[in-house]
C-alpha cells in the first residue's frame, strides 16, 4: 500500500503541480489537499480519528494565516507525527526546518528527480521509526549527538555534519561552515552553533572563529601573536584563548595512543 499523503498550498496552481508530480509516482497511494494551515490541521485531525493517518505533509512556507514554519511546530508535537517536507520557493527557512526536524526542503520549481528523493526519504524515515519502536529505548539515536546543519547546494539541501566540518567563521548572524569541499554559508550565529555543537570537539580561538580541535595541526607563538593551522589555513587565536586551547591540545596529546 502507498504512502497517504497530504499536500499544503495556498496557490491552486502550485499544488496542483505538486499533487500531479506526487501522483506520478508509484509508492504514493493516497494524496489529501488543503489550501492552508487551518484546512491541514483539519484534515490531519480527520485522518488520525479515521485512525488512516497521514505518513507525511509537503508544505508550504508562505501562506496566509498560519504558515509552514507556524504550522511544523504545531505538527512535530503529535504524539504520531508526519513527515514534514517543506516545498517552498524560498531558500531562507532551512534552519527553521532544520529545527523542527524536518525530512526534506525542497525549492520550487519542483524537479521530478528531486520530490521523488523526497520521498525516498520519507520511507526511510518511516521504515527507522518502525524499526525504533520495535527495538526498545536503545534502538534510537543517542540523544546526545550534536545534530548537523542542513545547507543548499544548487537547490538540495543536505546535512553537513560537524564531523566533516575544520572550522567555522562568524559573518554577522551567519556561519560560514569549512570542510574539506568547500564552505557553507548557514543562518546561525557563531554563538549559538558554539552552543548546538557543544560536545563535538570544537573549541572557541577568536571571536570570529570556532575550530574542530581533531583539525588543528599546529600551534605557532610568534612575537606574542598566537595562530592554529587548521588544513590549509592559518587563523588567529586570541590571548584571552590561548591558556586555554593549549591545554585542551595537551591533553588531546597524552590520550593519544
Amino acid at each position: 500500500m502507498g504512502l497517504r499523503v497530504l499536500a499544503v498550498d495556498d496557490e491552486g496552481p502550485a499544488l496542483d503541480d505538486l499533487v500531479h508530480l506526487l501522483s506520478a509516482d508509484s509508492r504514493i497511494g493516497e494524496i489529501h489537499t488543503a489550501r492552508d494551515g487551518a484546512a491541514a490541521l483539519r484534515r490531519l485531525d480527520r485522518s488520525l480519528a479515521e485512525n488512516r493517518p497521514i505518513a507525511a505533509v509537503f508544505l508550504d512556507i508562505r501562506m496566509p494565516g498560519l504558515d509552514g514554519t507556524v504550522l511544523g511546530r504545531v505538527l512535530a508535537q503529535f504524539a504520531r507525527a508526519p513527515h514534514i517536507v517543506y516545498v517552498t520557493a524560498y531558500d531562507d527557512h532551512a534552519v527553521d526546518a532544520f529545527e523542527i526536524k524536518a525530512t526534506d526542503y525542497i525549492l520550487k520549481p519542483v524537479r521530478p528527480e528531486r520530490l521523488r528523493e523526497a520521498i525516498r526519504r520519507v520511507i526511510e524515515g518511516s521504515e527507522g521509526a518502525d524499526e525504533g519502536a520495535e527495538g526498545g529505548a536503545d534502538a534510537g539515536p543517542d540523544p546526545g549527538e550534536p545534530e548537523p546543519m542542513p545547507v543548499e547546494l544548487g537547490g538540495v539541501t543536505r546535512f553537513v555534519t560537524p564531523a566533516e566540518v575544520l572550522y567555522v567563521e562568524a559573518q554577522g548572524d551567519y556561519a560560514r561552515l569549512h570542510t574539506q569541499g568547500g564552505s557553507h554559508l548557514v543562518r546561525i550565529p557563531l554563538a549559538a552553533l558554539k552552543d548546538r555543537w557543544r560536545g563535538a570537539g570544537f573549541v572557541r580561538v577568536h571571536r570570529s572563529h570556532l575550530v574542530a580541535l581533531s583539525a588543528i595541526k599546529e600551534l605557532r607563538l610568534d612575537s606574542g601573536r598566537c595562530t592554529v593551522i587548521v588544513g590549509d589555513t592559518e587563523l588567529p587565536v586570541s590571548r584571552r584563548h590561548v591558556r586555554e586551547l593549549r591545554d585542551l591540545l595537551v591533553r588531546r596529546a597524552r590520550r593519544a595512543p
